[in-house]
């Protein structure tokens, strides 16, 4: 993986702290052209990966860059599933079967007789296949190296100790998309430990990591002995700044302590923030 991945909050106007910038970023990115112009930039900064939710208007910007192949051949995806809401907002727009024309690849009578077959013998991870393929369908001819599960799955499925549902996503993103599964989670010492038990190898798992412990589940002292660990995963820290609450370079210099830690996530709308937090992150990568 990348040491810097870009990701997409603020496109969608998903701000933790202030309800105000989720306005204001509402209505900048109103335009899917905005959201392609700040992904320009970050490309033209060094930026080359984008971990995005598979919200609608991402199926946009993969056409975009699906019409201009030459410019965008060494970008990356890595998708974040399931986005819950589209779904919600499908059915009620388009009905049942709408949606499942919309959205699902594949003959509509097919899907849906193994839909409803699977969902008769309560066979779940044959559902899971039907929904990742689903949310697979609008990145068609895009490099995704790694394919993440969403961290409202990820911890529900924890939870509910359902883990036989984790190892098969884990074995076929890994056979049906040739790519690299990640999981995204609110508590990664409870992953590194379920991941260990179902013998999933050096997992990618991308969690909130900040020295202040902003959206993390456990202790920041537990976080830091797994970081600081011979524990085999691959770490992913995002919310670094705590939703703005940390400086920057306070944040960055705190999570480029831990060596293990593989790349950051962080999201940013100006080309300034942009080159700012990528050179904090470079300078500070150097001592690692």
């Amino acid at each position: 993986m990348d040491r810097i991945l870009f990701g997409d909050n603020q496109f969608f106007a998903v701000n933790h702290l202030s309800d105000e910038r989720s306005r204001a970023q509402a209505v900048r990115f109103k335009d899917n052209s905005a959201i392609i112009d700040v992904l320009d930039t970050a490309m033209d900064l060094g930026i080359n990966t984008f971990m995005c939710t598979t919200h609608d208007r991402i199926a946009a910007v993969c056409e975009h860059m699906r019409q201009n192949p030459e410019k965008y051949k060494d970008f990356k995806f890595h998708p974040c599933m399931p986005y819950a809401h589209k779904y919600a907002n499908a059915v009620t727009e388009l009905g049942i079967l709408g949606t499942l024309k919309a959205y699902i690849p594949g003959n509509i009578l097919a899907v849906a007789s193994k839909a409803g077959i699977a969902y008769m013998k309560k066979d779940y991870p044959s559902l899971m296949e039907l929904l990742v393929d689903a949310e697979m369908k609008m990145f068609k001819g895009m490099n995704t190296p790694v394919i993440f599960l969403q961290n409202v799955i990820v911890d529900l499925l924890l939870g509910l100790g359902m883990d036989e549902i984790i190892k098969h996503y884990a074995d076929y993103i890994k056979k049906e998309y040739n790519a690299e599964p990640g999981f995204i989670t609110m508590n990664l010492p409870g992953m590194v430990d379920l991941c260990e038990r179902l013998d999933i190898k050096n997992p990618i798992i991308c969690s909130s990591i900040n020295k202040i412990g902003f959206r993390m589940s456990n202790s920041i002292e537990e976080y830091e002995e797994y970081l600081n660990s011979d524990r085999e995963f691959r770490p992913i820290a995002m919310q670094v700044l705590a939703a703005g609450a940390l400086k920057p370079e306070e944040a960055i210099e705190y999570v480029c302590r831990f060596a293990k830690i593989e790349s950051i996530l962080f999201g940013a709308s100006s080309r300034g923030h942009i080159q700012q937090t990528k050179e904090l992150i470079e300078k500070y990568s150097g001592n690692r």
